[in-house]
């Protein structure tokens, strides 16, 4: 037999502001995650465009290391592009893009012309380009879009012969997506 007392019997009160901050620290979490998967959702969207309805081009690529035992194969990739683009900025000779990417993390646009195959070559003196490419400074260096290429392990050998860089070119902003590798002939690997 237990003995109630008064305390016990009584009704218990139920803590509002604790509820009310727990309910604004929820509303608080799941707002924060709606933004960060809309943001997300809103990239990837936006990539698939370009996928589907950029236009193709090539661009000229250097091999560098074929292997990452880390993170399985790929090939790591430099554009002759971007190199160019380096030593243009350099010596000031890059007239159609004066204040693009002049720090780290910033975006330029360099004028592009297209050969009969879609490769693409560096026309600054352009005024009229017939397609630009964005590119953006990291960690010192002209970055086209990506500085390498995933594929599935055992499949070095396939990419061997790759002589460019297959790209998909929003014709508005100039950003590019990597799709696949060429040979030199511009067929894809």
């Amino acid at each position: 037999m237990s003995i109630e007392t008064e305390a016990d019997s009584a009704p218990r009160a139920v803590d509002k502001p604790a509820t009310r901050e727990s309910m604004r620290a929820r509303g608080w979490t799941l707002l924060g995650a709606l933004l960060v998967l809309g943001t997300l959702n809103w990239a990837w969207a936006g990539k698939a465009w370009i996928i589907e309805q950029g236009r193709e081009v090539l661009v000229p690529l250097a091999p560098l290391d074929p292997r990452s035992l880390m993170q399985g194969d790929y090939m790591a990739l430099r554009f002759a592009l971007a190199d160019q683009i380096e030593h243009e900025r350099a010596l000031a000779a890059a007239p159609s893009d004066p204040d693009g990417a002049a720090h780290e993390g910033a975006f330029g646009r360099a004028p592009v012309t297209l050969d009969a195959r879609g490769v693409v070559a560096l026309d600054w003196n352009n005024p009229q380009p017939e397609l630009v490419l964005r590119y953006r400074l990291r960690h010192g260096r002209v970055w086209l879009g990506t500085n390498a290429f995933f594929f599935e392990e055992g499949e070095a050998e396939r990419f061997n012969p790759a002589r460019f860089g297959v790209f998909r070119v929003d014709p508005r902003s100039g950003e590019a997506v990597l799709v696949a590798l060429a040979d030199e002939a511009g067929q894809r690997l």
